[in-house]
């Protein structure tokens, strides 16, 4: 077996990528991997070694990926807009060989030390006026090599090293292996009404995220589907890109269905043939999804899943969507909710445990972090909190460790968020818990108002005592300009004081 065999069967003239306007065919694809497979085997790349990608969403990556996957080699996804230390870091940690980077990492790569990453033998450039400069390899030269044959290799073998998102901790490798992101495609599939080869697919998940990769690219090539490629999200670019390529697909995350919810002067029916809305990576907003609705008649499909779980857990595809819940957990995969007296009842809450063939095989070079996460028979404890109902819909509450204790009282940031994000002067909201000399904790706000509107503190809490018991409420509320996000559109609480402030306030209400 080999992941890399996801685009075998299909025609070769049926259209595997669009990327500026220049089509790729599947048969296309196969040539390219095949030869650059034997490029990379003529740099030394065989089985074990780790290929870095610092490349955006182009065909170079995928080109990339799936020929590191074919000789046993295993991928690095990076993000190529990361900070050079940031680079030497997570290149050192897992001992990369070769890296291959584009244009948009060419400006970081620059900047990095190639002392401290000694393990990097290659480095292979998509630019060609960049390869000259930094004395790497073009990538064009290596897809003129003569192909070398893939290599078989077993279910646990790694065939990815992808960072989790870090936004409670420092970022850690997960090891996914072929068995892995295999098994999560397959359990994908079963989901009525997913992707399939007729299906266009608007690819702007950046595909070092796991989302990106394995729902995107993993699934979407498995199926023969279209995939259309985006570097940059524009909000306005994007509806004209949709609309033009009768794009059938869009997963993505709550981020940029928020920019599309609030887009204005835009027609009710630009999403018409689009048969599938995604959104992952993070809670949907209720408020956006019913605005989705409500505007372009748009059922936006939420679902549930992590970086160690390749990722899908839970589905809103193939069956009906309700607001707020993430749908129901996919075949093949169980799931358990976990509280305190060892097993939560329908509509209490408790911590999602996964078990599955999707579930990674630990965390690389870190044992330790790996023993945190596993019970000793098998079940990823997750970190995130769920209810779920009598029909078995999944409704996320927040992660253990963002939980906020009031007075003793447990509060869910994303309860309080929800809630302030139904203010119609309120474009998005986050929240995070504070010292507080009486109660221990109390809630932290921070709010991006909506465009050319003026929102004032005491009009917020007046709406959060409206909804919310008063230990809930923000105690204070600080109003910024955006929300700091990592490159998959997930909130990075621990850096929202550092959010550009447009004023700030502090409230009178006690907890």
């Amino acid at each position: 077996m080999n992941l890399a065999h996801i685009t075998d069967e299909h025609d070769e003239a049926s259209i595997a990528l669009i990327c500026n306007g220049r089509p790729t065919t599947y048969g296309e694809l196969r040539d390219q991997v095949d030869r650059f497979r034997g490029g990379l085997a003529s740099v030394g790349v065989g089985e074990g070694d780790r290929v870095g990608l610092l490349l955006g969403n182009t065909p170079q990556f995928i080109v990339s990926y799936l020929a590191t996957l074919g000789l046993g080699a295993v991928s690095v996804p990076l993000n190529p807009l990361s900070p050079a230390p940031e680079i030497e870091t997570e290149l050192a940690k897992v001992g990369a060989k070769v890296v291959v980077i584009g244009k948009l990492s060419a400006d970081k790569w620059a900047g990095v030390d190639r002392d401290v990453i000694p393990s990097v033998a290659t480095v292979i450039s998509t630019e060609s006026d960049v390869s000259d400069a930094a004395g790497s390899i073009a990538f064009d030269e290596l897809c003129e090599c003569e192909p070398v044959d893939r290599v078989e290799v077993d279910s646990d073998s790694l065939a990815v090293l992808i960072f989790t998102s870090g936004t409670a901790g420092s970022p850690r490798a997960a090891m996914l292996t072929h068995g892995n992101m295999l098994a999560n495609i397959r359990q994908n599939s079963t989901a009525d009404g997913h992707l399939n080869a007729d299906d266009v697919v608007y690819g702007v998940l950046p595909m070092f995220h796991i989302f990106g990769l394995n729902v995107v690219v993993g699934l979407g090539l498995a199926v023969g589907a279209t995939i259309l490629l985006v570097e940059r999200f524009d909000p306005a670019v994007a509806i004209q890109s949709i609309v033009d390529r009768r794009v059938t697909v869009i997963p993505g995350a709550p981020a940029m269905w928020n920019s599309f919810a609030h887009l204005d002067g835009i027609d009710s029916d630009v999403f018409a043939t689009v048969r599938l809305a995604l959104s992952g990576a993070s809670r949907l907003s209720v408020t956006v999804a019913e605005t989705m609705l409500e505007r372009f008649g748009l059922e936006i499909r939420e679902g549930y899943g992590l970086t160690e779980t390749a990722p899908v857990v839970s589905t809103s595809t193939g069956v009906k969507p309700r607001f707020g819940s993430v749908g129901r957990v996919v075949a093949g995969v169980e799931v358990r909710l976990v509280n305190d007296n060892g097993e939560a009842l329908v509509g209490d809450v408790g911590e999602i445990w996964v078990r599955g063939d999707n579930v990674f095989a630990g965390y690389f070079n870190d044992p330790e972090a790996t023993a945190a996460v596993f019970t000793d028979d098998g079940w990823l404890m997750t970190g995130d909190m769920a209810t779920t109902d009598d029909d078995g819909y999944l409704y996320l509450v927040d992660r253990t460790k963002d939980l906020i204790i009031v007075s003793g009282f447990n509060v869910y940031p994303a309860e309080v968020e929800e809630m302030l994000a139904m203010h119609p002067l309120v474009a998005e909201v986050a929240v995070i818990g504070v010292p507080h000399p009486h109660s221990g904790e109390a809630v932290k706000a921070f709010v991006v108002p909506v465009a050319d509107t003026d929102v004032d503190e005491e009009t917020l809490v007046e709406h959060s005592l409206d909804h919310l018991a008063r230990y809930k409420c923000p105690t204070k509320i600080v109003f910024v300009d955006e929300l700091p996000r990592n490159a998959s559109g997930k909130i990075v609480r621990r850096s929202l004081d550092d959010a550009l402030r447009v004023g700030t306030s502090s409230s009178s209400s006690s907890s």
